[in-house]
């Protein structure tokens, strides 16, 4: 296949008149499109106004995606133990396959190509067989809790353990290596020492697993953390073997010098949820000090309960608006990092490798949008665009590993439809 158009292969490389030339689950060139053209005259043609990367949401919550509203206007720990929580706990197996279906269906639409997925305690196998059917590539892991949770979530850590063994034996490495498992902690306050340190244990048995798990996002989760551990959240994650190369950690919103000279050292993932730390009021992560120590910086929505939208273009403005703001600096988080942070940035914290950039040789993850809206007009710089005015509605065509799964507003890979309609008349449960 050979989609032609203005190509941003990554944040330094714009070709206006360009091509991507795809073939099986790798792109086989870019560049010109008149050259392209020429050398691969038998090649489908199709054609969209901004080809781009995959977008990867760095930290998203699919199963949530059946709360969207429910708990609005309310502080980050009332939010989750009051309305959230109880809310996956009372899904069964058909609402946590129909969440991650609609929570997965939105995030094609929109251009998300890749996610790091926080799913729930029970019936995460229904979100895997679920990824799986839609195609999407996915980091993605069963929740432990074992203290500090509503009842209907509080499992015994060694029996977690073993379920989430069991699913990085069914599910790791699926799809010719499209899904990975990550071993998914919720967070210091609901899970004891024993569990956090069988999660290191867990992931460090099998080759490529990871971890993924909330840090530092709210100053009363700290001080909770601290008054049990005596620690602040970060060193008492990196004491029970939860930083390094292979740990994702959600937020970061409240670190001190130390915490973040552990995370630079270490080498530990940071996502920023700008919409979601501002809609639950939790602070603004101090993303240009991560950036210059070198501490690699992904992007996510988090879940469409305190978003409310997995829209990765909404995220990507609030992302570099945000930092300006709280600066004083107009020069602070430009359109450039903010799109690395959305692609190869994220796809290097989720474990993935040649993702997150159109170049020879890697994987074809590529979404394409239109221009013609009046939003994009006059259109003087197509990375500016993709990063302050495009939406996930300008999304016409989304490919993960060279296989189409949404192109002008159709899903090829399930019945977007009946996904929304059983959504609307699913009985949430109420808190």
């Amino acid at each position: 296949m050979l989609l032609a158009g203005t190509v941003i292969a990554d944040s330094g490389t714009v070709v206006e008149d360009g091509a991507v030339v795809v073939e099986g689950d790798t792109i086989a060139a870019v560049g010109e499109r008149a050259t392209l053209v020429d050398e691969h005259p038998d090649h489908e043609r199709t054609g969209y106004d901004i080809i781009a990367p995959g977008v990867v949401g760095g930290h998203v919550h699919s199963v949530q995606s059946l709360g969207r509203g429910i708990a609005d206007d309310a502080p980050l720990l009332d939010w989750l133990f009051d309305h959230v929580l109880p809310m996956e706990a009372g899904l069964g197996a058909e609402g946590m396959r129909l969440g991650a279906e609609l929570g997965y269906l939105e995030c094609i639409e929109s251009g998300v190509t890749t996610v790091v997925d926080h799913l729930s305690v029970h019936h995460a196998d229904e979100a895997f067989e679920a990824a799986a059917d839609i195609g999407i590539r996915a980091r993605m892991g069963k929740v432990l809790m074992d203290k500090d949770c509503p009842e209907g979530l509080r499992e015994d850590a060694d029996e977690a353990l073993a379920e989430s063994e069991d699913l990085i034996r069914r599910y790791h490495g699926d799809r010719d290596g499209r899904i990975g498992y990550a071993v998914t902690p919720r967070f210091a306050v609901s899970c004891t020492e024993e569990c956090l340190r069988g999660a290191r244990e867990l992931a460090d048995a099998y080759d490529g697993v990871r971890i993924h798990t909330h840090a530092s996002e709210n100053r009363d989760e700290i001080a909770a953390v601290e008054k049990d551990t005596g620690m602040r959240n970060i060193h008492w994650l990196n004491e029970v073997g939860l930083t390094g190369e292979d740990v994702v950690l959600a937020h970061c919103v409240h670190t001190d010098e130390s915490e973040r000279e552990v995370l630079a050292e270490t080498g530990t993932h940071v996502t920023y949820c700008p919409s979601s730390n501002m809609k639950l009021a939790s602070g603004i992560a101090p993303i240009p000090d991560y950036v210059r120590r070198g501490i690699n910086v992904a992007l996510g929505n988090d879940g469409p309960p305190c978003n409310n939208t997995l829209d990765p273009f909404t995220e990507m403005r609030q992302a570099s608006l945000l930092q300006k703001v709280d600066a004083l600096d107009a020069t602070t988080t430009p359109a450039e990092l903010v799109l690395e942070m959305a692609t190869a940035n994220g796809a290097r914290a989720a474990g993935f490798d040649r993702v997150g950039k159109l170049r020879e040789g890697w994987k074809a993850d590529v979404v394409g949008l239109t221009t013609d809206i009046t939003r994009a007009t006059p259109l003087h710089d197509p990375l500016s665009h993709l990063v302050f005015a495009a939406h996930g509605d300008d999304v016409e065509f989304t490919m993960v590993d060279g296989e189409v799964l949404y192109r002008d507003g159709e899903l090829l890979t399930g019945d977007a439809v009946d996904v929304r309609e059983r959504a609307r008349e699913f009985d949430v449960p109420a808190a």
